[in-house]
């Protein structure tokens, strides 16, 4: 639980309109100085610590920061790009699929920084694209329900406990809306890929009214207050904070495989600034920041060099080949492919429906 994060996660895909930028003014107080510009899903009263950190490093440097959704992240680059105006110098954002499509298609250059030799091959797709957290999916469970036997710690557990209790908790399992989560999608399809009997699981999960949401605050709610027992696949980062804050939270690392996603970072092709952007980039690999990023922002850090809680070292010394990672590779673009993504959703359904 203590490898896991405890802070105010954002929302995924849920916010209504992109927050107003927010400046940082050089810490030198030069009204001229060169001005970093950076695009970014994570609200910036959490992303602030890391600013503070990089304008201490960087004192003739301002900050351009803007908040906003994942997918505006990537369709505001490439609108820019192929407008042949000058975009963010910097763009860090969770959806992997958007962040690697950028990457493949010509819209990020590459950077090749101290750490890139040393980070780790599935956090590095040609020094263009890097991994720079790691943040696992979990199952979470109400403690008071689970007073006299351990919660399930494996998929396997997860269909039989639901199997065996059958109407006694019906409707109160939650999971994603792949259909409208793109942390949910992703993770389904990582199961799809790791897990060859993932079907059985849904089924089951349909089998016992399974209640769908595009948000992890939706779900974790209720599992607080006792009306769910059991929620999927949910981004260990978020529950960690609600486990926190709500005692009734527990949360458990499945044993069998635990998927970790990633937020990316890279430098646009079209950057303004590529060269400030590059320093904010090698700064986030740097001990220094992904320390901060670990013990400030409260995020996994993936750095090798970084040891301690909350970061990829200890998890992997802990858990080893439980963790599946997934890769920063053109793969990642196969959740994209249409085609594909209704196939997936569609047989998602189905499985729902047999109950």
């Amino acid at each position: 639980m203590r490898l896991l994060i405890s802070f105010a996660f954002w929302l995924f895909f849920a916010r209504l309109a992109c927050a107003a930028p927010v400046f940082f003014p050089a810490v030198s107080r030069d009204a001229a100085a060169p001005v970093l510009v950076v695009y970014s899903s994570l609200d910036e009263p959490l992303a602030r610590p890391m600013i503070v950190g990089f304008q201490k490093a960087n004192p003739e440097v301002a900050v351009r920061y803007e908040d906003m959704l994942t997918g505006e992240i990537y369709d505001r680059i490439v609108q820019e790009t192929d407008a042949g105006q000058k975009t963010a110098d910097f763009a860090f954002s969770s959806a992997m699929d958007l962040q690697v499509k950028l990457s493949n298609d010509g819209y990020a250059q590459r950077s090749d920084l101290p750490m890139s030799s040393r980070w780790p091959a599935w956090a590095n797709w040609r020094n263009t694209a890097y991994a720079l957290t790691f943040e696992p999916a979990v199952f979470v469970y109400h403690k008071p329900s689970f007073a006299t036997e351990r919660p399930p710690a494996t998929r396997a557990e997860f269909v039989e406990y639901l199997k065996r209790e059958g109407s006694d908790v019906f409707g109160r399992i939650g999971t994603y809306d792949i259909e409208r989560s793109g942390v949910g999608f992703l993770f389904m399809a990582r199961d799809q890929e790791q897990f060859g009997d993932i079907w059985s699981v849904i089924q089951a999960m349909g089998a016992a009214g399974v209640k769908l949401y595009s948000t992890s605050q939706a779900i974790l709610e209720r599992v607080a207050d006792g009306r769910f027992v059991l929620g999927y696949n949910i981004l260990g980062s978020y529950a960690a904070d609600w486990a926190s804050r709500h005692p009734d939270v527990g949360i458990v690392l499945p044993k069998d495989y635990t998927v970790v996603m990633s937020r990316i970072g890279l430098v646009p092709q079209a950057a303004a600034s590529p060269d400030l952007g590059r320093r904010y980039l090698e700064f986030f690999m740097s001990k220094e920041g992904q320390t901060i990023m670990a013990r400030e922002l409260q995020i996994p850090a993936v750095s090798p060099e970084v040891a301690g809680e909350n970061t990829a070292n200890t998890m992997q010394e802990m858990l080893g080949g439980q963790l599946k990672p997934v890769p920063v590779s053109p793969g990642l673009m196969v959740y994209l492919d249409q085609v594909k993504r209704a196939r997936l959703i569609a047989r998602w359904n189905e499985m729902l429906r047999l109950q």
